[in-house]
């Protein structure tokens, strides 16, 4: 991994900048610092939660060498491993019983030893190489950032336009039903492009492994979770930047612990199940799970850790959820493991060899999208990881002096590259996806991110494995979020035509498609399905009709002479059951203004 920086925050550059400011170039610490003065938390009512069961422990119970450890049962079956967990020197930090995974504490260096020997305890494993730090037992408040104000004004920025954000705003910005989970440092939910997205009632920390449901414990204790916020949903006010989903609801689950910002295998799992039971579609994970960054199942403690927060996913996405994450900036073949220089990181690392069978956690757990980071234009990050079979979609991220722009704590605003930046985006299209079909499963989610992508073949680079469809640098492609609003509904699975013959499309003019359709029978259906991509500026200048074989014309869309997007890429439904379906088809597209043209990409029709 990039050695000037950690990279358990799947960014390897961080640039903050204050409003109306110069951007200066920072690592993640000098971009905390830059944040500006702090002020005591707001006061405000607590929140009811689902929390897990615990066992109360006083600040002055904790003692040095106090270690965590994941304590694996069968589900619903935690109650006597909880007994032998106290009798044997341990508490009960925090208890999911729903997954079987209990969070207890000791000093006893025997513990882990002692508790695999117990009837009933299938795995147990210590999550961290250092001790528990004694505010997990009183945790502070994260300090509630003074808020700047901002003159700036939003514009279309390159990673917007390169997803075609900037062109699905204009068919829907989300739905506010739809809640995005940000599981990182914290948000800052005062911010003024954040606050009117800002789902408080669902937000907390888990910090150290057990839900803490005080007002603001979900603020930012760096300044990572607030840019990813805002990439994800920044309203769309007028002011600063906009999200890839600026209508839909963003909840913070702090997972960092403060001072360390390390994410422990324990609060990633009390963020998983608070992600399932608080109705989260969609969740945005841009770290690894510390402090291994890849957990081997063939040592005992991270076999437990692979398993808690496997089945803490698995949770998650029973209910309802889908899990997005980045997949981390070493420029390392993640198909092709052999060593890990970075483990463990909360102590001394050491070198190890590794295979396959080590994973990146969450990155690499079943169900969860893995996320590559491209670069301006579309090419691989040069920091992204990348492997066949393991990155299922890409997104922007940044990339040297290009970088993604974003919010910061106290109303600021500011550059970050990594992937990181890029799972947000992909976590934005997912929420566009859900708002769209509203039935949606993770797994229907997960499909459509992967069918919409834009194909990206392979670099003359001889670790890009795999087809121009999908392989190790992109996946199935780049997100699109444009057709992630395009449709409501599963796609028609009748028989198929299609012209991708490009067709231009020329001022004050009219031009047609032909589509020559054979082998159906009888009549078309009264749900004729008319695919159109088109490729224009400013549409307003567009009238779309579709011609039958005998001449009927069926109008699709006129288009609003005031309607200054550019590009139509929608399906359209058509009653032709009174046409014969074999014969030629035609699209035809009048251009009734000057100055814009554009061409006919492609359509298709769906008996």
């Amino acid at each position: 991994m990039f050695s000037h920086i950690s990279s358990r925050l799947r960014l390897p550059i961080a640039a903050a900048a204050v409003v109306s400011a110069a951007v200066a170039l920072a690592t993640p610490a000098q971009a905390a610092q830059a944040t500006g003065p702090e002020v005591p938390a707001a006061t405000a009512s607590t929140r009811a939660a689902t929390a897990p069961q615990t066992t109360a422990t006083a600040a002055g119970a904790w003692a040095a060498g106090t270690r965590a450890y994941l304590v694996i049962t069968a589900p619903g079956a935690t109650a006597s491993a909880q007994t032998a967990v106290t009798a044997n020197g341990g508490t009960n930090f925090a208890v999911y019983d729903a997954i079987g995974v209990i969070v207890a504490h000791s000093t006893s260096a025997s513990f882990a030893a002692t508790l695999r020997g117990v009837s009933g305890v299938q795995q147990v494993g210590a999550t961290r190489t250092s001790d528990v730090p004694a505010d997990a037992y009183s945790p502070a408040l994260p300090a509630n950032p003074t808020q700047a104000t901002t003159t700036l004004t939003e514009s279309n920025r390159w990673d917007m336009t390169q997803i075609k954000a900037d062109q699905a705003w204009a068919v829907s910005t989300g739905s506010s039903s739809v809640k995005v989970g940000v599981l990182d440092t914290g948000v800052d939910d005062q911010h003024q492009d954040i606050a009117p997205n800002f789902n408080a009632a669902d937000s907390a920390s888990c910090a150290y492994g057990k839900a803490d449901t005080r007002a603001g414990a979900w603020r930012d204790v760096g300044t990572h979770g607030t840019h990813v916020a805002g990439t994800i949903a920044a309203a769309k006010n007028g002011k600063g930047v906009i999200g890839v989903a600026p209508g839909v609801k963003i909840s913070s689950v702090r997972i960092a612990e403060p001072t360390s910002s390390l994410f422990f295998a324990e609060n990633t799992i009390c963020g998983f199940v608070w992600a399932g039971d608080h109705g989260f579609k969609v969740t945005n994970n841009s770290y690894y799970t510390d402090p291994w960054q890849f957990n081997c199942p063939d040592n005992v403690d991270q076999a437990a850790i692979i398993e808690g927060v496997r089945r803490a996913q698995a949770y998650a996405e029973g209910k309802g959820s889908l899990q997005v994450a980045a997949a981390g900036n070493s420029n390392y073949d993640l198909a092709n493991k052999t060593t890990d220089s970075e483990s463990p990181n909360d102590s001394t690392p050491v070198t190890r060899t590794i295979t396959n069978a080590c994973i990146d956690i969450p990155t690499e757990l079943p169900g969860v999208v893995t996320v590559a980071a491209q670069a301006s234009g579309g090419a691989k990050a040069s920091y992204s990881n990348f492997g066949n079979g393991v990155i299922d979609v890409a997104a922007p991220g940044g990339d040297g002096a290009t970088q993604v722009y974003s919010t910061l704590p106290g109303g600021k605003y500011g550059n970050m590259s990594g992937t990181s930046m890029a799972s947000p985006h992909v976590t934005g299209v997912a929420a566009l996806i859900a708002s769209a079909n509203p039935t949606y499963t993770p797994a229907d989610i997960r499909a459509a991110l992967a069918t919409q992508a834009n194909d990206k073949a392979c670099p003359s680079d001889t670790r890009c494995q795999g087809t121009t469809a999908k392989n190790g640098f992109f996946g199935e492609g780049a997100v699109d979020a444009l057709k992630a609003v395009g449709g409501g509904t599963t796609p028609p699975t009748g028989p198929y035509f299609e012209n991708l013959n490009d067709v231009t499309i020329v001022d004050n003019a009219t031009v047609e498609s032909s589509i020559a359709v054979s082998g159906v029978t009888g009549n078309a259906p009264a749900t004729l399905k008319v695919g159109v991509d088109i490729k224009h500026t400013y549409r307003g200048d567009l009238v779309l009709t579709l011609v039958a074989p005998d001449g009927t014309v069926y109008p699709l869309e006129d288009f609003s002479n005031s309607d200054s997007a550019d590009d139509v890429l929608k399906t359209y439904t058509v009653n032709a059951s009174s046409e014969v379906a074999n014969g030629t088809w035609k699209l035809r597209v009048q251009d009734v203004a000057s100055q814009d043209t554009g061409r006919i990409d492609a359509w298709n029709l769906t008996f």
